[in-house]
C-alpha cells in the first residue's frame, strides 16, 4: 500500500518491544511505512522484523548493519534510504514506546499545516515525562536550557528524538557533515534546520520511559552532548547555510 510517510526506528536489542511497536504503527488510521535500522542486535531483533515482513509486505523494511554504530549514523543511513525513494514525510521514533506511535499523526499534521520539522516535545507545556527518576528529568530539562543559552535556538526540548521532517529539510542539510552520533545528533539536526531557515515547531507529547528492554543512555553520550553543543555553535561560524530564498 502506498504511503508518503516513513517511520525510521533504530534498534539494538529490542526484542521485547519491536513486534508491538511495529503492529501499533500499522494499526493507525493513517498509512505509515516503517524502516528498521538494526545494528546487529544479538538478541534476534532483526529476525523478528524479517518474520513480520511476510505479514507487512512492501511497507515494513529493514536495513541491517554490522555493529553498534550509533544513533546518529543509524538515522543518517535511514534518511538516505528514504530520500532514495518517494517519501515526503520522514520520521524518527524510538522502539521502546517512550514515544506514543499515535502521536505520529499529530506530528505529520503539524508539517501539513506549515512546519518543516515537527518535534514531539516533552517541555513545551510544562514537564510531560512519566516514569523517569527526578535526576533524569532535571538533567534532560536543564540540558535544553543549556542548549538554548549556547546556540540561541528557541527550542524547549532540544534533545527530543521524536520528529517529523518534510523531505526538503533532509535534502537541504548536508547529511555527511552531521558530526555527532548521540544526543548531540538530535541537537545538531534541529540547529542546522533552523540555520537553513526552516520552520521548526514543537508539538506537546507525553514521554513515557521504557518498561521493557534496557536504556541505551550513558555518561559518554551525555558528555558528547554537553561538549558537542559548543562545537556545533563554533562550527556554525564557519559554515554557510542556504536560506529559503536561495532554494
Amino acid at each position: 500500500m502506498f504511503s508518503d510517510s516513513i517511520v525510521i526506528i533504530p534498534t539494538y536489542n529490542e526484542k521485547e518491544n519491536i513486534e508491538r511497536i511495529i503492529r501499533k504503527v500499522f494499526s493507525l488510521p493513517d498509512v505509515f511505512h516503517v524502516l528498521i535500522i538494526d545494528d546487529g542486535s544479538p538478541d534476534g531483533t532483526a529476525d523478528i522484523v524479517k518474520h513480520l515482513q511476510g505479514e507487512y509486505a512492501n511497507k515494513l523494511f529493514i536495513e541491517e548493519r554490522s555493529g553498534k554504530l550509533g544513533l546518529g549514523t543509524a538515522y543518517i543511513h535511514g534518511f538516505k534510504w528514504a530520500l532514495a525513494r518517494d517519501y515526503q514525510f520522514i520520521f524518527e521514533m524510538d522502539a521502546d514506546f517512550s514515544h506514543n506511535p499515535a502521536d505520529l499523526i499529530r506530528l505529520k499534521e503539524a508539517c501539513l499545516n506549515g512546519a518543516d520539522m515537527a518535534i514531539g516535545s516533552r517541555y513545551i507545556k510544562g514537564v510531560n515525562v512519566v516514569n523517569w527518576p527526578m535526576n533524569r528529568v532535571l538533567m534532560s530539562y536543564f540540558a535544553s536550557v543549556y542548549v538554548r543559552f549556547i546556540t540561541r535556538i528557541n527550542i524547549q526540548d532540544a534533545t527530543a528524538g521524536f520528529k517529523c521532517y518534510r523531505r526538503i529539510v533532509l535534502e537541504t542539510i548536508l547529511l555527511d557533515k552531521i558530526k555527532f552520533i548521540g544526543y548531540a545528533f538530535q541537537i545538531e539536526m534541529k540547529f542546522t534546520a533552523i540555520q537553513h531557515g526552516f520552520k521548526v515547531v514543537e508539538v506537546p507529547i507525553i514521554f513515557t520511559d521504557r518498561t521493557e528492554g534496557t536504556s541505551k543512555m550513558s555518561t559518554r553520550i551525555f558528555r558528547e552532548a554537553f561538549l558537542g553543543v559548543i562545537q556545533i555553535k563554533i562550527n556554525s561560524w564557519f559554515r554557510k547555510y542556504s536560506k529559503p530564498t536561495d532554494r
